[in-house]
């Protein structure tokens, strides 16, 4: 990357600086965008285009970033002419567009990789990239499994490439300003804090076997996974909660971003201790096949506690909103969520309130906002040596090992210790879904 820029720099821009004032400036938009800036403009691929592509289109489009995309590359065909409609709105110039993620990683252009495929992806995939000698932007969780957490912090170093989670909530400004206030001891010590998310998840239809949907290339979807026939509503979003073989539950789908804000906050590593209390309690008779409900506690050395309280198929707000984070410290404590943060004292007193006025996605399906942009375009700039990632993976990798402990702590229904030097679960039966099964030939390797 860095000879191709400087080529680009010493030649092209040394002598069309020359011909500003004629042909340069007759130049279609298009032309002149990929001349000005071109040493320090970054190639984009992304993979995935579902539900995160909103997320996408404002970091990619605003002049600022001075990126290129290259390509949007999905396994279903509809995917790739919607992404390619919707950012024809907002670019002007065309990607190509690719069903092949590995065709994709190929490509020595490329510079960077958004991975936003689903969760048995994201680390196969991102390993690929990185190997491919690519950045990765990987959407959360960055892992499907603890082997793979830790193959991924281990390729990063490897292959000497940035990679950032997308756990966005990092890279937002009230919560960044809050969480050094309790850094600095705004709430005495804090030792507790409670992470949550609540939504009113419906009826999950029970799986069924069904042609392939027109369009989709079901072996490449399922890629890593072990394969299987396909079966009704299953591509789409419903492999969140059809089994482990795709998916990581709700823990891996969205207690990754509040768990990560309640570590952030209390300052700490691995845990020595994790046990849960979840189960299925909505729709008992429906395709849903984990937990819809759960309480998952955390213990940490200097007597700190996390809990995840998270609560899929029913809506009520306990805590005054559909997702966040209170803290608890010595001499008052904090309520945080992607909008706004509010400091009170011991007495329960509202001491501060400040409302960010953020547009960032909450509970509903979809996402993208002022966050992501923010988290996007600190990736880029950490990419260009202008700034330091918000969420660099050896950090966010930890919080991501807590999604694991919960559900590996809820599949054998028991908790366990841990070893908080380096997260190793001090427990046989947990040890046992350290890692995973993978249809052979699909093994990620360094």
């Amino acid at each position: 990357m860095t000879t191709r820029r400087n080529f680009i720099k010493n030649t092209v821009l040394s002598s069309t600086a020359l011909a500003v004032g004629s042909s340069v400036m007759g130049m279609p938009a298009s032309s002149y965008r990929r001349i000005i800036g071109s040493n320090d403009r970054l190639n984009v691929a992304i993979a995935g285009l579902g539900r995160r592509l909103g997320a996408y289109y404002q970091p990619i489009a605003r002049k600022k970033s001075n990126v290129n995309l290259m390509y949007l590359c999905d396994v279903m065909e509809s995917q790739r002419l919607k992404a390619k409609e919707n950012f024809s709105k907002l670019i002007d110039y065309t990607p190509k567009l690719e069903n092949d993620i590995r065709k994709v990683i190929d490509d020595k252009k490329v510079d960077i990789l958004v991975n936003a495929t689903p969760d048995h992806w994201h680390t196969p995939g991102s390993i690929l990239a990185l190997k491919g000698d690519k950045h990765v932007y990987v959407e959360k969780p960055c892992s499907h499994n603890m082997n793979e957490n830790e193959m991924l912090v281990a390729a990063s170093k490897k292959f000497n490439k940035i990679v950032q989670m997308g756990n966005q909530q990092r890279s937002s400004g009230h919560t960044i300003d809050i969480i050094n206030q309790i850094h600095n001891g705004v709430i005495g010590t804090p030792y507790k804090a409670v992470a949550f998310y609540s939504n009113g998840r419906g009826e999950t239809p029970i799986q069924k076997k069904a042609p392939v949907p027109q369009g989709l290339d079901w072996e490449l979807w399922q890629g890593p996974a072990v394969h299987r026939e396909y079966t009704d509503n299953t591509w789409d979003y419903n492999w969140h909660w059809y089994g482990w073989n795709y998916g990581t539950a709700e823990a891996g789908n969205n207690a990754t971003h509040e768990l990560d804000v309640a570590r952030w906050a209390l300052q700490v590593g691995f845990p020595q201790h994790a046990e849960v209390e979840g189960n299925k309690r909505h729709f008992l008779d429906d395709g849903w096949e984990m937990y819809d409900t759960m309480l998952a506690t955390f213990k940490f050395a200097d007597n700190k506690i996390i809990q995840w309280d998270g609560k899929s198929r029913n809506g009520y707000q306990t805590y005054g909103g559909g997702r966040g984070t209170v803290i608890y410290g010595s001499e008052g404590s904090v309520y945080v969520d992607r909008e706004k943060y509010i400091l009170m004292d011991r007495s329960g007193k509202v001491v501060k309130e400040v409302n960010a006025s953020s547009n960032e996605a909450g509970t509903a399906l979809g996402g993208g906002g002022d966050m992501s942009t923010s988290h996007m375009v600190n990736f880029f700039e950490t990419i260009r040596g202008k700034e330091k990632l918000n969420a660099p993976i050896d950090d966010a990798s930890v919080s991501m090992a807590m999604v694991h402990y919960t559900n590996i702590a809820y599949r054998i229904k028991k908790g366990f210790k841990i070893d908080e030097k380096n997260g190793k679960m001090l427990d046989n039966d947990a040890m046992k879904l350290w890692g995973r099964e993978y249809e052979k030939g699909w093994e990620p390797t360094l």
